[in-house]
């Protein structure tokens, strides 16, 4: 079953210099595991809210306007696409990704065909 698994930061998360310099190695060392086992079909890393546009369609006028399309702390700083037997193996993915230290994994299946 594939699921999405959105990765989510808090703005405000302070990390110190060891947590900092250990967390790149430790996500290389999450998708080269995760990538020889075959659940990671795609991944990446995505530029901060302050570049987000936010598109919709109101009355017939597209209105376009900048920054994230909700206020919180959360934000969204990357994503996964995972191909998994079940939410337990999902679950088991996410809980070994760095991030779900400091922050949260959203995981969320896809429709069934």
């Amino acid at each position: 079953m594939k699921y999405l698994m959105l990765v989510c930061v808090d703005s405000d998360v302070q990390l110190s210099p060891e947590e900092s310099a250990a967390m790149g190695p430790d996500t290389e060392g999450w998708v080269r595991e995760m990538d020889g086992r075959g659940v990671r079909l795609q991944g990446d890393q995505l530029c901060p809210v302050s570049d987000a546009t936010t598109v919709r369609m109101r009355g017939g006028e597209v209105l376009v306007s900048d920054g994230p399309f909700a206020e919180t702390k959360e934000q969204i700083a990357g994503f996964d696409i995972l191909e998994c037997a079940d939410l337990d193996e999902a679950i088991e993915v996410a809980g070994k990704h760095p991030v779900a230290r400091i922050g949260s994994l959203d995981i969320r299946p896809f429709w069934a065909d």
